[in-house]
């Protein structure tokens, strides 16, 4: 339980930069933390849940770009999530694929970086 609650909040952070770093010009958020970590916890269900269908499709692709597909992947499931956002009623949108692409980047590279630093909770072994 804690390993995921730990990686929920990486990705509320790495969330928080990509709105950072690209402001509002290219990603819109217009609420608080807690919108913030409901967001994060969409994007974990939609890559949970879409994500391995639409790397197991396009694995050709995949391996032929050298795992430089999963970017587009990864930008496709972000548009995903926003739009759940939205439903939900979180003022969260991606103005573009291209936007998609940039914050897939900066929340991929803060993620993996916050990860290195917090290091990963050791799961219990049975």
């Amino acid at each position: 339980m804690r390993r995921i609650l730990v990686r929920w909040l990486i990705n509320a952070i790495a969330l928080y930069v990509a709105i950072y770093i690209l402001g509002d010009t290219r990603i819109g958020y217009d609420g608080g933390w807690a919108g913030l970590f409901t967001m994060a916890a969409i994007i974990g269900l939609v890559n949970a849940v879409i994500g391995p269908f639409l790397k197991f499709l396009s694995c050709p692709l995949i391996i032929l770009t050298l795992g430089l597909f999963t970017l587009i992947i990864n930008a496709v499931l972000l548009q995903v999530a926003a739009s759940f956002g939205n439903i939900v009623g979180i003022p969260f949108h991606v103005d573009n694929f291209g936007s998609a692409v940039l914050t897939s980047l900066i929340i991929s590279a803060v993620s993996i970086l916050l990860t290195l630093l917090i290091g990963e909770p050791a799961r219990k072994k049975r």
